[in-house]
């Protein structure tokens, strides 16, 4: 009997002691752990992130050229989408469209890592007010899809695509180049401005915590938003550009392939910043029509996104001359007014490499004014051959120190993306190219460099630098496109580093002379300005694809001046056929705010050339010279491809070879 008693004494014993742990369990979920509040909080209120507006962006006289339009995007959680129990054609009646196009942006490639089933990406963008407001009506029927407000970029002008950029959705490489600061569906600068100064213009996003009923309808906030964070707009940014101008520029080189930059020389700050072909900005706004604007342009023959301002390296042609007078001039190798004779072209080894020029020049001046081939391949031989013939590695290593100095072969510094160093040849280069078992290399090898051709590529960027450099008689600042930041924060201190060349002052004041009378008598007189000095330079810069590149740099007025421009036109020819109208132009524009009457009909000209079929016709030839098997390199210039610059009306010179003699008795 007693163990019966003891039996039911101990069952009770475990109720009781099954019955505390229940109350205490219960208690200790109700009062101290917050796990299953939150995930009731879960089902019932929905986190969201507020994205900032980006920072404006506004042009050097405040208008403002890039700004916000407010948008809304359809974004899905795929992991909650209730697919059989959705009624998809409703659906897609209210957001506007067909069935093929639902199911084409519910398929996504999952193992690509751009996109997670947990995480919300983007189903449809730019949806309308009046859709939005249709959908949230309906939207707890739809479970998983959202409506997420964003912002857009708008460009009032439709000018300055490549210098402006574009923004895209963050990609895996974005994430893992970016730790922590992005997430899936975030937009970011992708090109241009937008990617230069991504860091200030982006803001920083915010949350908002919303609640929903039973069905899933948002009814308000929770707690009266004591979770939610605000979002903090992105800065205000004032850029250093004309948009006037780039919008003029951009006119002036349509239907062109080339760049175009102006600088102002006080400052380094950018005027205009053009890559030709270029398209209208508006075109790549994060629309749902994007992608296909995207793909024509990059697969278009013209490469739409191959920015030529910073990325392509040309050979400068007779621009370069400028170069060779301050070295030599500063080595004492050239006189500023030591007469020389030419007889129509530069004799060496039984072959001419002619020159449109034919006569006696009165100094660098002269040389300068009438491009002289004839005169700078005898200079530029004489400063390799400073220290010797049988030594012209010392001769060019001390010529390569001053073009260091210029900022050659070297980035600049540019607040802007994807800027190449350009480059130009060494001693070491030659050395290796032209070993001494092979025979070694002398000044008459490398003396086309001397005319700005050879090995020696230069950005427009950098042609643009140089002119602002001799326009400041000595010293550039690194060229950048920041003006000031609307809330006062300081741009960075490298823009304000001034940049000194080695060369007196004196000679610098010599090459300006010679620049402004090259347009005022020699071969740029097509870029004159009413009432404005302008000192320029012509160049034809030699293409072994097809026809030759027109070329041109400048500066105005003489004195105080107020932008340095570079222009280069491919396979358009000679630099006064389109590059210094196009430029003289673009300085007449800037400066007088107007075109006169005489120069209008060049004006039409210019805008009117369509040279389209010419750069279709030689990118054939590029792909097919591609295929062939390359030769060794040689700086000696072919006689029958040298480049001459030639005034307007004036033909090349047709003096026969046996009518030319030597200049010298050089080796």
């Amino acid at each position: 009997m007693k163990s019966g008693l003891d039996r039911q004494r101990n069952i009770h014993y475990v109720f009781l002691a099954c019955a505390i742990t229940l109350v205490l369990q219960a208690a200790n979920l109700q009062l101290f752990d917050g796990s299953y509040a939150r995930l009731a909080d879960a089902t019932a209120i929905e986190e969201l992130t507020v994205y900032p507006p980006r920072g404006i962006v506004y042009d050097r006289n405040g208008e403002r050229i890039v700004s916000n339009e407010a948008t809304f995007d359809l974004m899905l959680t795929y992991n909650q989408l209730k697919l059989k129990e959705m009624d998809v054609e409703k659906f897609c009646t209210i957001v506007g469209i067909k069935p093929a196009d639902f199911k084409r942006n519910l398929d996504k490639d999952w193992r690509s890592g751009k996109f997670s089933k947990s995480v919300p990406f983007v189903f449809l963008k730019k949806i309308s007010p009046e859709k939005n407001a249709r959908l949230l009506e309906s939207l707890y029927e739809f479970p998983g899809f959202f409506v997420q407000a964003r912002s857009i970029r708008g460009y009032p002008f439709s000018a300055g695509a490549h210098v402006l950029g574009y923004i895209n959705e963050v990609d895996p490489r974005d994430l893992e180049r970016n730790k922590g600061k992005y997430e899936t569906g975030d937009y970011i600068g992708a090109a241009g401005l937008e990617s230069g100064y991504e860091d200030y213009l982006r803001g920083k996003k915010g949350t908002t915590n919303l609640l929903r009923d039973n069905l899933g309808r948002i009814v308000g906030k929770y707690k009266q938003g004591e979770r939610d964070s605000a979002a903090v707009a992105g800065k205000d940014l004032v850029s250093s550009i004309d948009i006037k101008l780039q919008a003029y520029g951009e006119k002036l080189m349509a239907n062109k392939t080339g760049s175009v930059v102006a600088i102002d020389p006080e400052t380094g700050q950018i005027l205009a910043m053009i890559s030709a072909p270029t398209y209208n900005p508006n075109l790549l706004v994060m629309t749902n029509e994007r992608g296909q604007e995207f793909s024509r342009l990059l697969t278009d023959p013209l490469r739409y996104f191959f920015d030529r301002t910073v990325m392509a390296k040309y050979p400068p042609g007779s621009i370069f001359k400028t170069v060779v007078s301050l070295i030599g001039l500063q080595q004492g190798v050239i006189s500023t007014d030591g007469g020389f004779n030419c007889s129509g072209g530069y004799f060496y080894a039984g072959r001419l490499y002619k020159c449109h020029h034919s006569g006696h020049l009165n100094g660098v001046v002269d040389a300068i004014a009438q491009s002289c081939n004839t005169y700078y391949m005898n200079k530029y031989r004489d400063e390799i051959d400073k220290y010797g013939y049988s030594n012209p590695q010392k001769g060019l290593d001390e010529f390569n120190r001053y073009m260091t100095q210029f900022g050659f072969g070297q980035r600049l510094g540019i607040d802007y993306p994807n800027e190449s160093p350009g480059g130009f040849p060494t001693s070491a280069y030659y050395d290796k190219l032209y070993p001494k078992n092979q025979g070694s290399w002398h000044s008459p090898t490398i003396m086309s460099c001397g005319i700005g051709q050879g090995e020696l590529q230069l950005t427009t960027l950098q042609m643009a630098n140089l002119a602002a450099c001799i326009a400041n008689r000595g010293y550039w600042y690194p060229p950048h496109l920041v003006k000031e930041f609307k809330d006062g924060t300081k741009i960075p201190e490298r823009f304000f580093e001034k940049h000194k060349v080695e060369i007196d002052n004196s000679h610098f004041e010599t090459v300006v002379e010679g620049m402004y009378q090259c347009v005022v008598r020699g071969t740029a007189r097509i870029a004159q300005v009413p009432g404005v000095s302008v000192c320029g330079k012509t160049g034809t810069s030699q293409n072994p694809h097809g026809d030759d590149h027109s070329v041109f740099f400048a500066f105005a007025p003489k004195d105080k001046p107020r932008i340095a421009i570079a222009v280069y036109v491919e396979n358009a020819g000679w630099g006064a056929s389109y590059a210094a109208p196009i430029a003289g132009l673009m300085i007449e524009k800037l400066l007088n705010d107007t075109i006169s009457t005489a120069r209008m009909a060049i004006e039409e000209r210019m805008v009117k050339a369509d040279l389209t079929s010419k750069i279709l016709a030689n990118r054939v030839i590029e792909k097919l010279q591609a295929t062939l098997p390359k030769p060794k390199p040689d700086s000696l210039p072919d006689p029958a491809k040298i480049p001459t610059d030639v005034p307007d009306g004036v033909k090349p010179n047709e003096t026969k070879l046996q009518n030319i003699k030597p200049q010298n008795n050089r080796k």
